[in-house]
């Protein structure tokens, strides 16, 4: 059951546990061109170890970062757990609908920085899925992990303890740093 959120301060773990949970997202609204947005988070997110399904009926059927691309929600062959908007916010509720009518229906829709849609996230959550609006999976995933600290940038996640490194390509993982047991 989806938790019913203040969308405007998501807690970081809200966040960890949506992108922990996943494994599919499918990005509506992809581009086959390597200096947008959506191409450089598709990859990152490929990165991760998450598998992709880019979403552009322009391009459907072509390939971005090896990946086929679908010109629908409903064309991907295997369930989605997430749907990455990454589209206008007046696109969000025909997405969010497109969504609800797959089975099974995906755990998380997320809507990129600079898409918000209070209406289409009250209807996705009321039939069950989690929602983030105005956030960027690639920067939260960075900040979670500690990465984005690599660039100097603030990731507003302070610890002093060890984090465990995980899979992937410089991974370490979103889950909570744990210290090693000392003897």
């Amino acid at each position: 059951m989806a938790e019913f959120v203040n969308h405007d301060s998501y807690p970081d773990s809200y966040i960890r546990g949506l992108l922990g949970s996943v494994k599919t997202i499918a990005i509506v609204g992809a581009s086959h061109n390597d200096v947008r947005p959506s191409f450089f988070v598709a990859r990152y997110l490929l990165d991760k170890g998450y598998q992709v399904f880019p979403i552009n009926p322009g391009v459907a059927g072509q390939s971005v970062l090896g990946q086929t691309v679908y010109g629908r929600l409903k064309d991907v062959p295997v369930p989605i757990d997430m749907v990455d908007i990454f589209r206008s916010p007046d696109a969000a509720p025909a997405i969010v609908e497109e969504a609800l009518a797959l089975d099974p229906r995906p755990k998380v829709i997320w809507m990129q920085l600079g898409v918000r849609h209070d209406e289409a996230a009250a209807t996705a959550e009321a039939a069950g899925l989690n929602v983030v609006m105005n956030r960027c999976p690639k920067i939260e995933y960075g900040r979670l992990s500690g990465e984005i600290g690599w660039a100097g940038v603030n990731s507003r996640v302070l610890s002093s303890k060890k984090p465990i490194l995980r899979g992937g390509a410089q991974s370490w993982g979103i889950s909570p740093p744990t210290q090693e047991p000392r003897n």
